[in-house]
């Protein structure tokens, strides 16, 4: 897994695109983590989170369902397992779509 300063220089590019920006159906893979302000917790407490939920580097994910008051929380598998993360949480997660490098 990236550092959050690595993952932080490569999110700002076109290949990446951040998890809690995505709508119902995307589908592609965990790039990294990027530090965030926005969640409220700690962000070594919410690196440890996501990672215990399988949002490691490659994982493949998929976006199945969204919340109906601003679309939040979101359902998302992650590889073979079903989790609910709330949208402010995901913006810590990088992904790609599939056949970007």
């Amino acid at each position: 897994m990236r550092r959050a300063s690595e993952a932080a220089a490569s999110a700002e590019t076109d290949q990446d695109l951040r998890l809690g920006r995505c709508r119902k159906g995307w589908r592609g893979s965990v790039s990294g983590l990027v530090a965030i302000e926005e969640s409220g917790i700690p962000w070594n407490e919410l690196e440890r989170r996501l990672l215990e939920m399988g949002f490691v580097e490659g994982a493949a994910v998929e976006i199945l369902h969204e919340g109906p008051i601003k679309h939040d929380p979101i359902a998302v598998r992650v590889d073979e397992t079903t989790v609910a993360v709330r949208r402010a949480d995901a913006l810590a997660i990088t992904v790609r779509a599939p056949g970007v490098n």
